[in-house]
């Protein structure tokens, strides 16, 4: 019984997070790649990056490239819990877009701002691996 409770501890806990990190993946995608206005292009290999676009593929959730760890620098996963999403969506939505925006305004290695990088229909991490 005791490693029952265990059990649904950890799952419970691993929910939480993930359903902050997929809050911030559902904002990041429906700012860059809906609309009518937005390059079918990248709207398919941003699509195709998915997680990886903050993440490194192959590696542990963990781990972020170069975007990832900006827009970590001012959205903590803790500050999202499930509860306070269902409760104030439109709020949480409109924090995760601030950080993401914050973000935006940092440089990748190659010089060029993130948000410059994807008006210009690129994902914005120099080191994003979608490959392999």
């Amino acid at each position: 019984m005791k490693r029952l409770a265990i059990l649904f501890s950890c799952l419970f806990a691993l929910s939480t997070v993930a359903s902050a990190t997929s809050d911030f993946n559902k904002v990041w995608k429906a700012e860059y790649t809906k609309g009518d206005d937005v390059d079918a292009d990248f709207k398919k290999v941003a699509r195709k990056a998915g997680c990886f676009v903050c993440h490194v593929k192959g590696e542990k959730k963990t781990s972020r490239n170069e975007y990832g760890t900006a827009v970590s620098e001012f959205l903590n996963k803790d500050d999202f819990p499930k509860e306070y999403i269902r409760a104030s969506p439109d709020e949480a939505k409109a924090k995760i877009l601030e950080g993401i925006k914050k973000a935006n305004d940092k440089k990748s290695a190659d010089g060029r701002k993130f948000g410059e990088k994807l008006e210009a229909n690129e994902l914005p991490a120099t080191d994003a691996k979608l490959e392999g």
